[in-house]
């Protein structure tokens, strides 16, 4: 297997200070790929790809007691969000999206929406759910020949659309801001406890 160079600063720190622990570039490979989800066996059949699933599981096993490997694993794990490419400000970020968001910046009017591929991102990530229903509709209009109200067929289209929960995102916020602090009770309260009597 030729040895792919990381591009990442974690893994690059990463491998140059377990470069002399003897892990082969398939172990590194494992390592990446089992702090994804903690799968053993599907981490070992990536780096090992012609493997029966029992033979991935005991070697999987065998390699996550390996101080090398464990130690591979727990770098990269301590800068995961650097890793990521994850930090706070883009979490708030997307929850202010969010917070900040209506239901009104998806329409023109108050009935005519806009077309989808006019939103923004921005206004397209609030988008939790959208739905659709077709309903048909009766309505009686005047015909001039007949004289008479005359039923017209035709059919209605229903678009839900829901955003997702803006007072979860402003309660995210404030808790990664520390805005909702806890309050402090005091608990040493003077309390008279009745006498209890043993019989």
């Amino acid at each position: 297997m030729r040895k792919k160079k990381a591009n990442n600063p974690v893994l690059i720190e990463a491998e140059e200070l377990l470069d002399e622990s003897g892990l082969t570039e398939r172990n590194k490979v494992f390592c990446r790929e089992y702090i994804y989800d903690w799968n053993g066996s599907r981490s070992y059949k990536v780096a090992y790809p012609d493997i029966t699933d029992e033979t991935a599981r005991v070697n999987a096993s065998r390699l996550l007691t390996d101080a090398n490997i464990k130690a591979y694993i727990e770098l990269i794990q301590k800068d995961l969000e650097k890793l990521a490419g994850i930090s706070r400000l883009k979490v708030i970020n997307e929850h202010l999206k969010i917070a900040y968001s209506s239901i009104a910046h998806l329409h023109n009017t108050w009935i005519e929406r806009k077309e989808f591929e006019s939103l923004t991102s921005d206004q397209k990530d609030c988008i939790e759910e959208i739905s659709t229903k077709i309903a048909r509709k009766v309505q009686w209009e005047f015909n001039a020949d007949t004289e008479k109200k005359e039923p017209i067929d035709y059919e209605v289209e229903y678009v839900k659309v829901k955003l997702y929960d803006k007072q979860k995102s402003l309660e995210a916020i404030n808790k990664m801001l520390g805005y909702d602090a806890p309050s402090k009770i005091d608990l040493n309260l003077p309390v008279s406890l009745p006498d209890i009597i043993i019989q």
